[in-house]
């Protein structure tokens, strides 16, 4: 699986793409990351990307021939365009469901903003899906982006040691519903001891007593996931 990121920061993913589970992928070459810098198609002599708002107000905004140009050029270096998507406050919450969604194409664009967001017209001839973290706002798109990169690679196959590791994530599979307690060594710590049950070897029980649990831990903490 291939991502492209399109940010004026590329130098913030650096320590980002070096380390644990993403770096594994890439070395193996399961997943390929590309950073792209958006100064590099600004044709102002000082790689100016914003411009003062009409309007009025405070701040900048990303100038629309700039981000376009580059969005088309990154496109068009492959055979796959890929889908593309803008990393907005102004976008869908990202959750599990669209995780999934966009773990099943072969190559992402990420597009990340900065200060006072995207020229309107941007959206208007390029058509991203929008995805944000959540009801915030940041500096930029660059933790958004990190953050779907970590949440999609999770559903790359042969990523994860243990393909059914993802199954059993908090949101995942048909019910969507949170994890269960998760409990290892040391059996017992400051007088609270890991469930008996968990340590029988009676793997139907466990398999009941997780999926209660789950249940429970949902019901207390997010009922509406139960529907």
């Amino acid at each position: 699986m291939r991502f492209d990121i399109l940010t004026l920061f590329p130098e913030i993913f650096q320590g980002f793409l070096g380390e644990s589970l993403l770096n594994k992928a890439i070395q193996a070459g399961l997943i390929e990351v590309r950073l792209h810098d958006i100064r590099d198609w600004s044709k102002n002599k000082h790689r100016q990307v914003d411009d003062r708002p009409f309007g009025g107000g405070p701040g900048m905004v990303l100038m629309a021939p700039t981000v376009v140009e580059c969005v088309e050029a990154v496109q068009a270096a492959s055979e796959t365009p890929g889908r593309l998507v803008m990393l907005t406050p102004q976008g869908r919450r990202l959750d599990q469901a669209a995780v999934e969604r966009l773990a099943a194409n072969e190559r992402l664009i990420l597009l990340c903003g900065r200060y006072e967001g995207f020229d309107e017209r941007i959206r208007q001839i390029l058509q991203p899906e929008e995805i944000s973290l959540g009801d915030f706002v940041l500096n930029g798109g660059e933790v958004a982006a990190m953050a779907v990169v970590e949440a999609v690679i999770r559903l790359a196959p042969g990523v994860l040691g243990d393909e059914d590791s993802s199954a059993s994530d908090s949101f995942s599979g048909e019910r969507r519903w949170l994890e269960f307690p998760q409990y290892t060594r040391p059996r017992e710590y400051r007088g609270l001891e890991a469930p008996e049950i968990l340590l029988s070897g009676n793997h139907e029980e466990i398999a009941r007593w997780r999926d209660e649990q789950s249940r429970r831990r949902t019901l207390e903490r997010r009922p509406d996931l139960l529907g």
